[in-house]
C-alpha cells in the first residue's frame, strides 16, 4: 500500500502566522505538525510516500523531509496550485498510486492512542472497498458525519448535517483500494467547487465497500488547523511526552523499531542533529535498547 500526506491549503484558519509559511511547518511542541501526519503513514507500515504542498511551500518541506530515506522510506513531492477538494489528490497523485491501495492522511491531522499501530495495519487487510476512521465529538454538525448500526455497519453518510443523525466524525485518514482513482474521476465540483472526498465515501457505500473502524476512548484526533487547536495539540504532547517520557511521531524511532534503518544508521542520525533534548531521547533509545 501506498501512502499520500495532502499538506495544502492556503492555511488561512491560521493567518497571519502562515503569512510566510505552511502549516505543516508550525511546532506542535517539539516537531512540525507533517511530522505527525507522516508518523501515522509509518506506524501503518507504509514507506511509499507522496506528499503533496502548494508551489509555495514545496521548497521548504522537501529541505526538512528530503527523499526519506534517513527514515528507510521513499518520500515523493507533487503540488496542489489552488485548494480544490481532498478528492483531488487521487488525481494528482494518479501516476503514482498506479492502480494500487493507497492511504491518504490530512496535514494537519494528528493522530495518537494505545495499539493505533495495530488498527492501522488492520485496516490495510482489506484488499477491497474503502476504510474510514470514526471519531465521537460533542459537535457533528461541523464534520462529515457517518451513521452506524449496531454492528458497526455503515447506515448512511453526509457532510456537515444540519441535523446529525450521529456523533461520528470522519477523520482524516483514509484508506482505499485501487478503484480510488477511477472513481475520483467521474466526481463533478460541488458548490463549495470542490472535489469532496464524502462523495467518494459515499459511493463506496452504494457499492457495499466502506468499511468503518470506531477511534474509541483513549484515542486522540487532533485537527490542528485553528489557533485553538494548534495549542490544544501541543498542549496534549507536551503532557504526554513529559509525563511518559516518550516521544510521539518520533520519525527515527518508528522507522528504528521498525527494522527500516538499524543502529548503525540511527546513530549516524543522531550525530547530525545538535545537541538538546530530542537527540538524547535518540541516544538513550540506541544505549537502552528502546
Amino acid at each position: 500500500m501506498k501512502g499520500i500526506v495532502l499538506a495544502g491549503g492556503s492555511g488561512s484558519r491560521l493567518h497571519p502566522m502562515t503569512s510566510v509559511i505552511s502549516k505543516q511547518l508550525l511546532p506542535v511542541f517539539d516537531k512540525p505538525l507533517i511530522h505527525y501526519p507522516l508518523a501515522t503513514l509509518m506506524l501503518a507500515g507504509i514507506q511509499d510516500i507522496l506528499v503533496i504542498t502548494t508551489p509555495r511551500d514545496a521548497p521548504l518541506i522537501q529541505a526538512l523531509l528530503a527523499d526519506g530515506r534517513q527514515w528507510g522510506v521513499s518520500i515523493r513531492y507533487a503540488e496542489q496550485a489552488e485548494p480544490r477538494g481532498i478528492a483531488e489528490a487521487f488525481l494528482i497523485g494518479r501516476d503514482f498510486i498506479a492502480n494500487e491501495r493507497v492511504a491518504l492522511v490530512l496535514g494537519d491531522n494528528i493522530f495518537f492512542g494505545h495499539g493505533l499501530s495495530g488498527i492501522l495495519r488492520d485496516a490495510r487487510r482489506y484488499t477491497e472497498g474503502a476504510t474510514i476512521f470514526g471519531y465521537w465529538v460533542p459537535d457533528p454538525q461541523r464534520f462529515g458525519v457517518v451513521e452506524l448500526d449496531d454492528n458497526d455497519e455503515v447506515m448512511g453518510i453526509e457532510e456537515k448535517p444540519a441535523k446529525p443523525r450521529s456523533n461520528y466524525a470522519v477523520t482524516g485518514l483514509y484508506f482505499y483500494d485501487e478503484r480510488i482513482c477511477e472513481l475520483c474521476a467521474e466526481l463533478r465540483p460541488s458548490a463549495r467547487g470542490e472535489l469532496e472526498i464524502t462523495s467518494v465515501n459515499q459511493r463506496y457505500h452504494e457499492m457495499g465497500r466502506l468499511h468503518v473502524r470506531r477511534l474509541e476512548r483513549g484515542f486522540a484526533w487532533l485537527d490542528a488547523g485553528t489557533p485553538e487547536s494548534l495549542l490544544d495539540a501541543a498542549n496534549y504532547i507536551s503532557t504526554i511526552e513529559r509525563r511518559q517520557g516518550l516521544k510521539i511521531a518520533c520519525l527515527e524511532e518508528i522507522a528504528w523499531r521498525s527494522g527500516w534503518i538499524d543502529d548503525g544508521e540511527m546513530s549516524a542520525l543522531t550525530a547530525r542533529m545538535p545537541a538538546g533534548d530530542y537527540r538524547q531521547y535518540l541516544e538513550t533509545l540506541l544505549r537502552t535498547g528502546g
